[in-house]
């Protein structure tokens, strides 16, 4: 069986990594890097190097993930698991957004999601995806994680906290960016 080891210590992210490769066994550990990008990519850039140096000669992944709100110039975007200051408290998060929305029509809004993989002779790849949609008026679902109770993707009239995993990782922005590197270390996996 593959190893992947996984730059985080999110145990949903784990868990939803894990049901995209089922034949692969996903190893989560922190990297301890600071997220100082601007951008997703440079974000997940920054985690995946600063784990790829302590497992070399592995395959290593990281994301950067977050939401973007058009009435919000794209907030919380890359700071989206610290929009509230503190990192990863969930409901102080997605009060902030919905203290930010009050009042607000126009609530479009889109998942964005760029992973990056360092394979085991160090050359580097990034993978994106991104699911549009907009942001609910109250959270709804206790599935999913973050932001998901408050996301309903275009053509649902479930939020993402509603979705089964199968049905949310179908289309969801890590599900996306997920589904392009799956072809690739399909690829990968068979050349070595």
């Amino acid at each position: 069986m593959k190893k992947i080891i996984l730059a985080t210590h999110n145990k949903d992210k784990i868990r939803e990594v894990g049901e995209i490769f089922p034949d692969c066994e996903v190893i989560g550990v922190d990297s301890q890097a600071e997220e100082t990008e601007t951008t997703f990519s440079g974000n997940a850039l920054i985690k995946a190097r600063a784990v790829a140096k302590c497992h070399q000669g592995a395959w290593v992944m990281a994301d950067d993930s977050g939401l973007s709100v058009d009435a919000l110039n794209g907030e919380p975007g890359v700071r989206s698991a610290r929009y509230a200051g503190e990192d990863g408290n969930v409901p102080a998060n997605n009060a902030l957004l919905l203290k930010n929305l009050q009042g607000v029509e126009d609530r479009r809004a889109h998942f964005a999601c760029a992973i990056a993989l360092i394979t085991p002779d160090g050359s580097e790849k990034v993978f994106e995806g991104r699911c549009y949609g907009k942001v609910a008026l109250a959270p709804s679902g206790k599935g999913g994680f973050g932001y998901d109770p408050l996301f309903i993707p275009d053509g649902y009239e479930k939020s993402f906290g509603e979705l089964t995993p199968e049905e949310k990782n179908a289309i969801s922005h890590r599900g996306r960016a997920l589904a392009s590197l799956k072809e690739t270390l399909a690829k990968e996996f068979s050349e070595r």
